[in-house]
């Protein structure tokens, strides 16, 4: 076995971390008798041979070795070594990388990762015959990784699509079978002469096959592979499905008994899986309905009857897909959601903690638009216990992203695309962490944020304890009027703070909850931040404390003296906040004009001339003076300056003639522009009348303007919804003074 691996020059190889040379024990640690041996070389191949994705000369020399280890049966979890295999050859550079790569001379330093790619891809496929016999190998894992890197990998699609399909016929194991039905949809994908028969065959196979679940299982792929021709009556269709999976009590990977826990990444993602999985007579449905959705697209009320569908289903499995699933779905699209958020609420009164999770952390991130499950959140809250609750993450995790991954044993029966934890498409945030707050604080961010007043006593509670989330404190905001009798919890907190290194991050929240609480009582403690700032984020926990001050307003005259001297200070950040807050405290622009024009030179950096026109746009007309600095600012190659200085300017000035046309060029240039853009235009009223087709067409758009591919941010449901808001305010104020 490896024969040869002594004579590679490994040493003057590279991998992620520098010399290969300890690849020989990685690939001899891959057929080790002792299953923590294996994981621990999988995670080092993953790691470092093949990190991120990467290709190196090292990972190239591994290739025969890898397919010498699939091709011996003797060797243990072959499977996991298919996969790797498969993720090493299955990169495929599009056609803008390829006319790169073949535009470069052969020693220019950008031409080597893209050729390994393609070398890479070529060495598995001439040896990629080696799967053909993997088909009906005994273990299950094995032909459980097959289907995909045949696939993806071997040079001859219609040989694989007859084998795949000839093998399904005799195929007993339930995920394997939906692997080889998924592999078939990846040919369909691949090769367009292989298409208009494998939808066919996939059809026939939705309507004809004994089993739902593999029913199920090409009825997603059909809908993947011919988007445009998904039947009108999908959801009844797949929700008939469900129930019979449901009541034919499928056993699935939740049925295996747990391995041992293994300290390598590979192994904790496994745990959580296996965790996930637990219990569940059929968890492979999840990644079946993520292929549906993902086909769906902007069918987004067939996509919200199918989430509503499994919400009322008996099954808490199904209950808990729906919401990571209908988490990337409101994530993206627009639509009506008040049935869905209130059957999630729902679920935070089920007995299976899991769901109680997933229901938690999807309300997190709605804000507004968690009103309808308020009467829920009050009441979990009501009779939860206090301390670590069940809670397994911050509301940031997800399983996947509607791409493929992890879905099946060991290495998925999707399209295989993706990976555990990008969270970004049908999960819901940046990634799953496995590590947990408390459920209650999940519950009362979810309830402060929906802007409930019964979260103020609730709040106090928790102020009133031990440590409290970031995301708390930053809820009050939300709360309005009511949060006022926070304001002397808050002020006990940010006294106890020392003023050291961690300030900042002690200091910020507490100072952002008296803002919004107008804790006027606490201005010796916000005057004691200000001053005592440490050297450490110095800037940012001054101006953290001079927003504050500016929210008290008249209130903090104390502060004046200390106003006035940071008005010089050399950070445009603290200088203009420093102003904004002397103007909110004495109403006096003649100290704070100068400062902010000051910040406006053109020769400045944008971030600089942005805050000042900020300030200037809050001061309004009293600052009209200033409008001949704001002027020059409306042609800078800075989008985010023209925009803040075309807002001030109108602001101040009341001009549209020059300030309109800035506006409306730079919503088409950024969308990331458009919530402060429709803030000024709804101030604006008839006189933005210009707008109103830019305001409609934003109003008719079913997704949401800030959806990105692969990433995602907490308060981006929130945004997209005030800017919806803003649209509907300044077209009704349009109407309202026209006529």
């Amino acid at each position: 076995m490896l024969t040869g691996i002594e004579e590679v020059d490994w040493a003057s190889l590279g991998h992620a971390y520098g010399p290969a040379d300890d690849v020989p024990e990685l690939l001899r640690g891959l057929a080790s008798a002792d299953p923590a041996e294996r994981e621990t070389a999988l995670d080092g191949m993953y790691g470092a041979v093949h990190h991120q994705g990467d290709v190196y000369d090292s990972t190239l020399a591994c290739i025969p070795f890898l397919l010498e280890l699939v091709a011996d049966p003797g060797v243990q979890d072959r499977g996991c070594i298919v996969e790797l295999l498969t993720s090493i050859g299955g990169i495929e550079l599009d056609d803008e990388e390829e006319e790169e790569m073949s535009g470069l001379p052969f020693d220019d330093g950008e031409f080597i990762p893209a050729a390994n790619y393609a070398m890479a891809a070529a060495a598995i496929a001439a040896g990629s015959d080696v799967f053909l016999g993997l088909v009906s190998d005994p273990d299950p894992e094995v032909r459980l990784a097959v289907p995909y890197a045949l696939a993806s990998l071997h040079p001859e699609p219609a040989l694989v699509l007859t084998l795949l399909r000839e093998r399904l016929t005799v195929e007993r194991d339930t995920e394997v079978r939906l692997a080889l039905v998924a592999a078939v949809g990846q040919i369909a994908l691949r090769h367009a002469s292989l298409r208009a028969e494998t939808v066919d065959w996939l059809g026939w196979l939705a309507r004809a096959a004994q089993d739902p679940g593999l029913r199920l299982a090409a009825l997603a792929q059909r809908a993947r592979c011919a988007p445009g021709e998904i039947p009108d009556d999908v959801v009844p269709w797949v929700t008939a499905l469900l129930e019979e999976i449901r009541t034919a009590s499928v056993s699935g990977a939740g049925s295996e008994p747990p391995r041992g826990a293994a300290p390598t990444l590979i192994g904790q993602v496994r745990e959580l899986l296996e965790e996930h999985a637990a219990g569940r007579p059929a968890p492979w449905t999840e990644e079946l309905l993520r292929t549906l959705h993902a086909a769906l697209d902007d069918r987004v009320d067939d996509r919200i009857a199918l989430v509503l569908a499994q919400l009322r289903s008996p099954d808490w499995g199904q209950r808990s897909d729906a919401i990571w699933l209908c988490g990337g779905l409101i994530r993206v699209w627009r639509g009506r959601y008040e049935e869905v958020v209130r059957l999630v609420g729902d679920q935070l009164h089920d007995p299976e903690p899991r769901l109680r999770e997933a229901a938690t952390s999807f309300l997190e991130r709605l804000f507004e638009l968690g009103a309808p499950a308020a009467d829920a959140l009050a009441a979990r809250l009501a009779r939860a216990p206090r301390g670590p609750a069940d809670g397994f993450g911050d509301g940031s995790g997800g399983f996947g992203d509607g791409s493929g991954g992890f879905g099946g044993r060991s290495g998925g029966f999707g399209d295989g695309s993706g990976g555990f934890g990008e969270g970004c498409g049908d999960g819901f945030g940046e990634g799953f962490d496995g590590v947990g707050p408390s459920g209650r604080e999940g519950a009362l961010i979810a309830l402060a944020r929906a802007g409930d007043v019964r979260a103020v006593p609730l709040l106090a509670r928790a102020l009133e304890e031990g440590e409290v989330r970031r995301e708390l404190l930053y809820a009050v905001d939300g709360l309005g009027p009511s949060a006022a009798v926070l304001a002397p919890l808050l002020r006990r907190r940010l006294a106890r703070i020392e003023l050291d290194e961690r300030l900042y991050d002690r200091a910020a929240p507490l100072l952002h909850a008296l803002a919004a609480a107008r804790g006027v009582q606490a201005l010796p403690e916000v005057l004691r931040v200000l001053r005592g700032a440490p050297a450490n984020r110095r800037d940012r926990v001054r101006e953290a404390a001079l927003r504050t001050l500016a929210a008290f307003g008249p209130a903090a005259g104390e502060a004046v003296p200390d106003l006035r001297e940071l008005l010089a200070d050399g950070a445009a950040g603290v200088s203009t906040a420093a102003a904004r807050a002397l103007w909110a405290v004495e109403g006096d622009p003649a100290e704070v004009l100068p400062v902010l024009e000051r910040w406006l030179r053109p020769v400045l950096p944008g971030a600089d001339r942005c805050a000042a026109a900020q300030v200037l746009g809050e001061i309004g007309p009293a600052a009209v003076a200033a409008a001949p600095a704001l002027r020059p600012a409306l042609a800078s190659r800075d989008l985010w300056v023209r925009v803040r200085a075309a807002a001030a300017l109108w602001r101040v000035t009341g001009e549209t003639e020059a300030t309109l046309p800035v506006l409306l060029a730079a919503w088409e240039e950024n969308r990331h522009a458009r919530v402060d853009i429709a803030e000024c235009l709804a101030e604006m009223g008839p006189a933005a009348s210009e707008a109103r087709l830019v305001l409609l067409t934003e109003l008719t758009r079913r997704r949401r303007h800030n959806a990105r591919e692969g990433a995602s941010g907490t308060r981006d449901i929130h945004l997209d919804e005030k800017l919806l808001t803003l649209c509907r305010a300044a077209l009704a104020r349009m109407e309202r003074e026209t006529y």
